[in-house]
């Protein structure tokens, strides 16, 4: 700090580049807020993700059927799978792999055979999927099995 008189006793002034208390409290004020936006938006990105997340698995659900399979007991077999695969995320992709989608093809374009919007519809990519570990595995007990021996289905 440095001293200045101003015609009368001496007054502190903060030296060139400090940060006063006021200043300081703006600037706390400030940060908070810039975290309380962000984790706003980290919650409202995981509803969203959480959101469709439980809406793919009900499409999975009504789908199962057809294949013979019982829903409580293979559902759940399928629901740890593809959540450990993509998180039942249409849109999940494996750059490094070239996977994609909820039940994580390997290449993509396999899904092409369930329907021409296999890259962003769940459906699409769930009638794959289960086409997929019935022929693969007879069932997703099997292929959740073969996952857990593994690593990959």
């Amino acid at each position: 700090m440095a001293a200045a008189v101003v015609g009368g006793p001496m007054v502190m002034e903060p030296a060139q580049g400090a940060v006063t208390k006021a200043q300081r409290t703006v600037m706390v004020a400030a940060q908070k807020r810039i975290h309380e936006k962000r984790a706003l938006k980290r919650i409202h990105v995981k509803q969203r993700k959480h959101g469709r997340m439980q809406a793919n698995k009900l499409i999975a659900k009504a789908m199962m059927a057809r294949h013979g399979w019982r829903q409580s007991t293979q559902f759940r077999c399928l629901e740890q799978l593809w959540t450990r695969e993509s998180g039942w995320n249409e849109h999940s992709h494996n750059a490094s792999s070239g996977a994609h989608g909820i039940p994580q093809a390997l290449p993509g374009s396999k899904m092409a055979s369930a329907g021409p919007n296999w890259r962003s519809n769940p459906r699409t990519q769930i009638k794959w999927g289960l086409r997929y570990v019935k022929h693969r595995y007879g069932s997703p007990c099997g292929a959740w099995g073969h996952f857990q021996a593994t690593g990959w289905y």
